[in-house]
C-alpha cells in the first residue's frame, strides 16, 4: 500500500512521508500517546484512541470468512481450549478481542507475534491465536486450527471480520481530506502495479518466499481496502458495538471516518 508514495508513482500534494515499520501491537500502543500523523492500529485499539485520531476510509484488513486463527498441537473443544493458556499478540489486537467475544472469559500471555507457533510447539502455551503469515504455515508445523474467528464472526454476524485499519490524527485539520486522497490513490496504485508493490514490501519481510507472500496480501489488501462499502462500515459499527457491549472500552465509542 506504500510503494506508491515511496517510489514516486503518485501526486503527494505537498506531503512528505516517512515509512515507519512496527508491529502492530507497537503501533497500538503509539497511537494511545498521539505519535505518529498516520498509523495502522488494531480496530480493537480505535476506540481508546478516537478523541486524537480519526477512522480513514480506506487502508483496512478485512478478512471475508477468514481471519485470525486459534491453533494448538492437538483438536480441543472450546471448553477446553476455555481451560488452557493462549499465547496471543497483544491484548489490544482486533483478534484478542474477537477471542473474548467467541470464547468469554480465557487465559492468555502476550506473546510477539512471530514468535507464538514456537510457544504452541514447544508446550510452553497450550494454543495460540495466530496472525499475520503464521494463519497460513502454522499447518506443516503440526498444529491444527482449533477456531478460526473470521468463520466464527461470518457464521456470528454475516459479516466480513475487519481487523486492521488506518486512521488519521485529527489535528491534520482542514488537510485531513487530501491526506486520505493520497493514500487513497497509493493503494490504488499498488493494486494496479501489483507485482512491483509485492516486490517493494519483500523488502521488509521476514524471510517468507514471494508465493506466500503474495497469497497473504490477497487475502486481506483487495477491493473492501480501497473502500469499506456498507457491508465494512456495518461490520466496523458491530464489532465495537459487541465490544462496548462486554466492557471492552473505558468510554462510549463514537465511529468517525475522514469524509
Amino acid at each position: 500500500m506504500f510503494w506508491a508514495i515511496a517510489s514516486g508513482a503518485i501526486d503527494t500534494r505537498g506531503f512528505q512521508f516517512q515509512q515507519v515499520l512496527q508491529d502492530i501491537q507497537t503501533l497500538n500502543e503509539w497511537a494511545l500517546g498521539g505519535r505518529l500523523e498516520v498509523t495502522a492500529i488494531s480496530l480493537h485499539a480505535y476506540p481508546f484512541v478516537q478523541e486524537r485520531y480519526a477512522l480513514l476510509p480506506h487502508g483496512a484488513s478485512i478478512g471475508s470468512g477468514y481471519g485470525p486463527v486459534i491453533v494448538a498441537s492437538e483438536r480441543l473443544s472450546l471448553e477446553q481450549l476455555r481451560a488452557v493458556e493462549i499465547a496471543v499478540p497483544g491484548r489490544m489486537t482486533t483478534a484478542f478481542l474477537t477471542t473474548r467475544l467467541a470464547l468469554g472469559e480465557f487465559r492468555s500471555r502476550e506473546v510477539p507475534f512471530d514468535l507464538i507457533i514456537e510457544e504452541v510447539t514447544s508446550g510452553r502455551a497450550g494454543a495460540g491465536l495466530v496472525i499475520h503469515e503464521g494463519q497460513l504455515t502454522y499447518e506443516g508445523l503440526g498444529l491444527v486450527k482449533v477456531l478460526d474467528l473470521g468463520e466464527w464472526w461470518l457464521l456470528e454476524t454475516g459479516l466480513p471480520l475487519p481487523l486492521g485499519v488506518n486512521v488519521a490524527r485529527r489535528d491534520l485539520g482542514e488537510r485531513l481530506p487530501d491526506l486520505s486522497d493520497v493514500l487513497l490513490a497509493s493503494i490504488r496504485a499498488g493494486l494496479r502495479n501489483r507485482d512491483q508493490a509485492m516486490r517493494y514490501a519483500m523488502r521488509f519481510g521476514r524471510g517468507i518466499d514471494f508465493a506466500l507472500a503474495d497469497r497473504f496480501v490477497g487475502m486481506y489488501v483487495n477491493e473492501l481496502t480501497c473502500d469499506y462499502g456498507e457491508e465494512g462500515r456495518q461490520a466496523v459499527e458491530e464489532l465495537l458495538r459487541r465490544g462496548e457491549a462486554i466492557g471492552a472500552f473505558p468510554d462510549p465509542v463514537r465511529v468517525d471516518f475522514v469524509s
